[in-house]
């Protein structure tokens, strides 16, 4: 069972997935040829040579990126911390290197450092700042890994030792306190190297968390796969990172947009369950957030803003033997948590010993009535009726106040 040790992140629950880089020019399609996968692995995909692609840097001047809007958009979405693509496996850096003159400030006409300009913001908002760095896979460093190719000529230890290891220093003493870095794809890495660079990060920043996908189970939390939500509760802390599309990278011809009714479903699902949640953006080429994006989150944050109690902070709550499927359960010590989706009449909790001692709509404290009672079949069970008049929402929370010393859905004996 994971523990990171970080109460940040384990209240957090909602963070913020930022991939951006010179695919974002591309935006999915090079030399009129169009890739099937996702769009920042579009120099692998389509075996675009190293030299080209390096003039991909020439043309890259994204001059509506805006570190204060973006914050901004975390912030009211209801997101507690950033992860952005300081490196990703096009070995591109998003900050201003030493050692690597392949990076946004030295070989790009913007000439600006758009990380140290997020954790200024980050800063300023209370918003927790965390690097996505791609310690495995490097497309443009000749030593490092690439997926699908002979990696056995390599000398990887170079890499590590004149990109890797360098570059994650710089990451750790130019931008203030990190949150965590969030590693990936780590293929032929060794245990010992794995924890080479666990124990660097922690040796700067003792307090940054290391992803689960450092490689060889080292990593301070379980990181899922790809929109990977566990069927059931998963003890220890883990995180689904997941796309609003199908690409993290911008993709024009993307258009398959997740409603903010999935998204929000997902959201409680992971909570429920007693993982955290990281949604993804990907800027285009100018810097600009996509339009659907900025649209779903703004919706997903007029939620958050009224019932973050319940998401914030909480818990999974302990088996729970009926299949619900209008909705979820989050908890906290006194307080339970019902999600409820679906249209339905009333609300009933089946095989329940706890006592209730006031429920209300978490929204607007609108008040509740819940009725106890024992079915036919032996079972304790409560009804909440709907009040005459409530607000709409994609997820209208009920919370149930209890005995603070109760334990969740005692289980009848």
């Amino acid at each position: 069972m994971k523990d990171c040790k970080q109460q940040w992140w384990k209240e957090a629950k909602f963070g913020m997935f930022i991939h951006w880089g010179l695919y974002a020019l591309l935006a999915g399609e090079y030399n009129g040829k169009k890739t099937s996968n996702i769009a920042e692995w579009i120099m692998h995909d389509l075996s675009i040579p190293v030299e080209e692609y390096e003039k991909l840097a020439a043309r890259f001047n994204p001059t509506a990126f805006s570190a204060q809007r973006i914050v901004k958009l975390a912030k009211d979405t209801g997101m507690k911390y950033i992860v952005i693509t300081s490196k990703h496996h096009d070995g591109f850096a998003m900050y201003k290197s030493q050692c690597s003159r392949y990076n946004i400030v030295d070989a790009t006409p913007f000439g600006r450092d758009p990380i140290k300009e997020l954790a200024e913001e980050c800063e300023k908002e209370g918003i927790k700042l965390c690097f996505y760095y791609s310690q495995a896979q490097d497309w443009h460093d000749p030593n490092g890994f690439e997926e699908g190719t002979d990696n056995e000529g390599k000398d990887f230890r170079k890499y590590l030792d004149e990109k890797c290891i360098p570059q994650l220093r710089e990451l750790l003493t130019q931008y203030g306190d990190i949150g965590l870095i969030w590693f990936d794809t780590p293929m032929g890495i060794t245990y010992e190297q794995s924890k080479e660079l666990k124990e660097l990060v922690h040796s700067i920043q003792p307090n940054c968390i290391v992803s689960g996908r450092i490689g060889n189970d080292l990593g301070d939390y379980m990181s899922t796969g790809d929109n990977f939500i566990p069927l059931l509760p998963y003890e220890g802390d883990w995180e689904v990172p997941a796309t609003i599309n199908n690409t993290w990278g911008y993709k024009k011809t993307d258009l398959r947009w997740k409603s903010a009714d999935k998204l929000l479903r997902n959201l409680v699902k992971i909570v429920s369950r007693g993982g955290n949640y990281l949604l993804n953006i990907g800027p285009d080429g100018e810097g600009n957030v996509p339009e659907e994006s900025v649209k779903v989150l703004g919706q997903i944050g007029e939620f958050m803003r009224l019932n973050g109690e319940s998401i914030y902070g909480a818990h999974p709550v302990p088996f729970y033997p009926y299949d619900i499927d209008w909705g979820y359960f989050t908890c906290r010590k006194g307080k339970i948590y019902i999600h409820v989706f679906d249209d339905i009449e009333d609300v009933y909790i089946l095989n329940i010993a706890n006592t209730p001692k006031r429920a209300y709509i978490l929204a607007d404290h609108t008040p509740l009535q819940v009725v106890t009672r024992t079915t036919c079949e032996g079972d304790s069970s409560w009804r909440i009726a709907w009040p005459e008049k409530r607000m709409k929402q994609i997820d209208t929370v009920i919370c149930v106040e209890m005995e603070e010393d109760e334990p969740i859905f005692e289980p009848i004996r």
